[in-house]
Formats: C-alpha cells, structure tokens, sequence
C-alpha cells in the first residue's frame, strides 16, 4: 500500500476511479424516471420543433400532442435558435450542442426521441466536472490530496447526480463556472504577486465568461460573486498593472453579457413562464421558507437519505439521520475551515472560495427578499456556486485527513500540550475515518437518487396514467388549462406514458382561455358537447370557477379519494347525456 501510495500513478489512478464511480452513478437508471416539462422543453427546442404546432381547444390524440418529440431530420441550428428564443427564456448555446447530440442517436421507443439520449450528454458533462474540480483544487492550493477530496465527494454528490440526470443545461454551467473560477485563481496569484497577468488569460476568461452567459443567464450571479471578490482584493491591493488588465476583463464580460440583454428582457416580459419563481405568500411564510429551502439545498449537497420514499417510517427515519448527520459534520466542517483560513498558504484561496460562496448566496436572498423572486425555490440555481462548495469540501477534509501530521498544507496553530505518538496515531485515524464516512454518506446518497429515492421529478406521470388506466374505460378525455408549453410539456408527460404502455389511449384537450377560468370551462364544455358518451373527463391544473363549484355539466364528479400524483391536481367525472350536474 505505501508503494502504491507513493508512486506515480496513485493519484491519476485514484481519480480515474472518481471519474469512473461519478459516471457509472450518472449513468445508472438514467432513462427510468420520466421525463417532466423542463426536459420536454430541451427535446422539442433541441430538435428544431416549436410547441406551437400542438393544436389548441380541440381534443388531440396523443399521436398529435408527441408530435413534436419525434426526430426532424431537416430541421438546423436555425430552427433550434428561431424556436427557443422566441418560445422559451434560455440562451441558445446548450440547446445547439443538445441538437448535435441527438443526431447522433436513432429515435427511442415508438419513434419518439430518446430520453436515454437527451440525458446522456449532461452525465457525461456532469462526470467530466470530476477530473475538473480536481485540477481547479490542484491549481489553487497546489495540492493533490484536497483535489482527491473534492473529486471524490463530488463523484457522489447527490446534488451533482441529480443535476446530471436532467435534460437541461446546469452540467455544461458547471463546467463553465469551473472554468470562470480557473481564471479567477490566477487572477488572485498574479494580483497578489503585483505581476501582470498573461494576455491569453484575458482572452480565455472573457471567452469563458461569454460562453456561460449563453448556456444560462444566471451564470451572471457567479460573475457577480467573482466581481465581489475582485472588489475586496482592490481594497487591500493598491491599483498595480494587473488591475488594469483585470477591467479589460470586466468591461469585455460585460458587453458580452449586454448581447443578451435585449433578448433576456424580451422574454422575460412574457412572464408566465417565471411566473412560480415569484414568491406570493403572506406572513412568516415568505419569511422563513426561503432559508429552510436553502439549507436543503446545501445539506443534499453531500446528504440526501430516501427522505421521498413512500414508506413513512423510512422517511421519518431518514431525516433524523441527516439531522444528526449534519450536526457532526458541521463542527468538523467549521473547525477545519478555520484552520486553512488562519494558515498562510491557505488563506487567500480559502478566503476566495468563501467569498464567492456567500456572494452568490447573498445574491440569491436579495432577489428573493427585496424583490419578491424566490431564488431558493429552484435547487437546481444552486449550480452558480456548486463547484465553489465542493473545493471547500476538499480544502476542509484535507485537515481531517492529515490531522496532526507534518503536511504543510494542513498545519493549524499547533498546541504547545505534548502529544504521544499513540495520540497523535488516534487522531489520524479518527480524522481519515471522518472522511470516508462522509464520502460513503455521499455514496449512499447518490444511490438514493439515481433509484429514485430523492429528488424525484417535478411532475409523476407513472402514478396518474396507471390510475387512469385502472378506473377508466374509454373513451377518455384529459383537459387542461393552456398557459404556455409548460403545460403542454404535462401533458406530453402523461401521454407519453400511455405510449409506453400501449394500451387504450385518451383524447387530450388544452384549452387557452382569453382572460378567465370561465372562458377556459367554455371551451370544455364545447368539447365535452362534440363528443360521444358516455366518456371520461380528467380535469389536471384545471382549476374550475368558483362559481361552478367543481361541477361540469352533463358530469358526475367522482368523490373517492385518490393518491397524490406529484404536478398534477387532478379531477375525475362520469359524463353522460343522462347525467346531472354534481
């Protein structure tokens, strides 16, 4: 063992198999759970389709409503930019590499596009973060060991799995937000040094810069939370020839950022499609739920038990046991943090990640409280300072890992109580125990998420379309309330989920009502009158006006208590010429 850990190849060695640990769990069961509205979104756009061709007031079948997941061969980059930007708030950048990607792979079951696809590109982007943290942790503290530590925890991380197995854009953030925090480390060593910085390294930076702009706008809050760290070493480093190189850098970001600008505002002015980001609770509610939804977040960075199973007991078990989880590592976390922050070859780096953290944090609870978006309700922003959090992890344990031991790197102020040998061997072992029982928490958290144990998707089509399945019989009628294709992605949910099933399908409806619930119960009733009965309605995100007090005429409301599908409020009616209103 000593030979291997002292020759050369142990450290690539160890994190080939980080690598392999983090792509095997990205990997596993990544085509299982099924796909919710935001993936949808990244299939159709990636495809070159537009939602728009998804008929409105009329019931569909479902051959009509999946229309826009099968493959288009002739469909461009053009295509894929037109219908983005003008249906959706993204930038175009990961949805044009989505597009190159999925022509590569054939379509999926029933002609439609494959999911296993769709999710395949942001795994491997989200594996190939590993080798990345590492050589970041390398660069910053010239240390193999805290790269190891990172690597590791972040090859388990519940967080990171669950980002990786979305069909979205968060994996290549990351990676951007790595790259940007690359440049940020040399900045900080040249501008400590008084040295000017390479000129290829304002090229690259502000290329970097530009390009996580164009896979996610909120990679903003990472520049913001760099700008801060900036600002800080301005204050105690006298403006040298650095600096000045450091403010082309900005103002080139900058103007980068503003070609976004006109296209950011035009489809933020559309509103519904962030219309649930914006937090609309009264009292001490909105007060305190964006905290607890931030601690969430961070604890299921490297802790997440089956706290969604539908056992009670294993639920309730489980969050005690990341209850008093977290209390221990905590200490062990903050103890160890200090120690790299009062230690003269740690501080400036350490301090650096810790600003950029709580930078981006701050930012986050700003929007959120002085302007009423609710920032912490989506986990998946969290990717703005993900990357930061786990070169902390790394630098942290890194103390543990060495406690009481000669590496320079991990020396705190040193007790003048003589320690024994046998001491000093106790507490070795009890830190790298430490370690590795916070790295298999890691492990058994990602396993948690990857059987679906926690962080299941937005929306459960798997429960509702086997319930319709078993009360039903056709013919069938699901309707909902049209507001934009994120109702239209529900829906594709639920059908593609009678795809798969290959039984009896139902007729879809999506009415877009003009200004009112009313209008929307208009057009259902139209329908509802055009079709024969008897028949099955399934009202879903259907909200009746209070004036009809959950009646729809000609239909029976059924009163029996059903499970609670995830997404999808639903109703059930017996409709027939001969039915009352009830």
């Amino acid at each position: 063992m000593k030979v291997f850990l002292g020759s050369r190849w142990c450290h690539p060695l160890l994190l080939l198999l980080w690598t392999a640990i983090g792509t095997g769990l990205r990997f596993t069961h990544l085509a299982a759970k099924p796909p919710w509205t935001d993936e949808f979104s990244t299939i159709v756009f990636s495809l070159g389709h537009s939602f728009r061709t998804v008929p409105l007031n009329l019931a569909i079948p479902i051959d009509v409503l999946l229309q826009p997941l099968q493959p288009k061969p002739n469909a461009g980059i053009a295509d894929v930019v037109q219908y983005l930007l003008t249906e959706s708030n993204h930038p175009p950048l990961y949805f044009v590499l989505a597009h190159w990607w999925m022509q590569l792979w054939p379509p999926g079951v029933q002609g439609l596009a494959s999911v296993w696809a769709a999710r395949a590109l942001p795994a491997l982007l989200g594996a190939a973060s590993i080798p990345a943290i590492y050589g970041l942790c390398w660069l910053a503290f010239r240390s193999r060991l805290v790269g190891q530590i990172a690597a590791a925890l972040l090859a388990v991380s519940p967080y990171g799995i669950f980002l990786a197995q979305e069909a979205r854009q968060y994996t290549l953030a990351i990676l951007w937000v790595i790259a940007s925090l690359y440049c940020l480390v040399i900045a900080t060593r040249h501008i400590s040094l008084r040295t000017p910085l390479p000129n290829w390294l304002i090229v690259i930076w502000f290329g970097i810069n530009f390009l996580g702009i164009s896979t996610h706008y909120f990679f903003a809050v990472t520049l913001c939370a760099e700008a801060l760290w900036l600002i800080i070493l301005h204050w105690h480093h006298p403006p040298t020839s650095p600096w000045q190189q450091i403010y082309i850098v900005a103002i080139g970001t900058a103007l980068g950022c503003l070609v976004w600008l006109p296209i950011f505002w035009q489809e933020t002015s559309r509103g519904k499609l962030t219309d649930w980001i914006h937090y609309t609770s009264p009292g001490l509610l909105a007060w305190i739920s964006p905290v607890f939804q931030a601690l969430a977040t961070w604890l299921t960075m490297i802790s997440l038990l089956p706290v969604e199973a539908a056992s009670i007991p294993v639920v309730i078990a489980s969050g005690l046991i990341m209850l008093g989880f977290f209390l221990w590592v905590l200490p062990i976390l903050s103890r160890s943090l200090r120690i790299q922050l009062q230690h003269p070859t740690t501080t400036l780096m350490t301090r650096m990640f810790a600003v950029v953290i709580v930078g981006a944090i701050a930012i986050f609870f700003i929007f959120t409280y002085a302007f009423g978006i609710d920032l912490t309700r989506g986990a998946r922003y969290d990717f703005v300072y993900f990357p930061a959090v786990s070169v902390l992890l790394g630098v942290s344990l890194s103390v543990c890992w060495n406690a009481h031991s000669n590496n320079t790197l991990n020396l705190g102020k040193q007790s003048s109580t003589p320690v024994s040998g046998r001491d000093r061997q106790k507490r070795l072992l009890a830190g790298r125990r430490a370690v590795v029982l916070i790295w298999v928490m890691g492990l058994v958290s990602g396993l948690t998420v990857v059987c679906n144990l926690g962080y299941h998707k937005y929306y459960r089509p798997e429960i509702l379309v086997p319930l319709i399945q078993q009360v039903s019989q056709p013919p069938v009628l699901i309707a909902t309330i049209y507001k934009t294709h994120v109702q239209t992605g529900e829906m594709m949910g639920l059908a593609r989920e009678f795809k798969l099933s290959s039984a009896a399908t139902p007729l879809f409806l999506l009415t877009n009502p003009s200004h009112s619930a009313d209008a929307a119960t208009t057009i259902l009733q139209q329908t509802l009158s055009q079709l024969p009965k008897p028949l099955d309605l399934w009202l879903v995100n259907f909200p009746l006006p209070k004036s009809d007090d959950g009646k729809v005429k000609g239909c029976l409301l059924d009163h029996r208590s059903f499970p609670v599908a995830f997404g999808y409020d639903y109703h059930h009616y017996h409709c027939s010429l001969g039915s009352k209103q009830g």
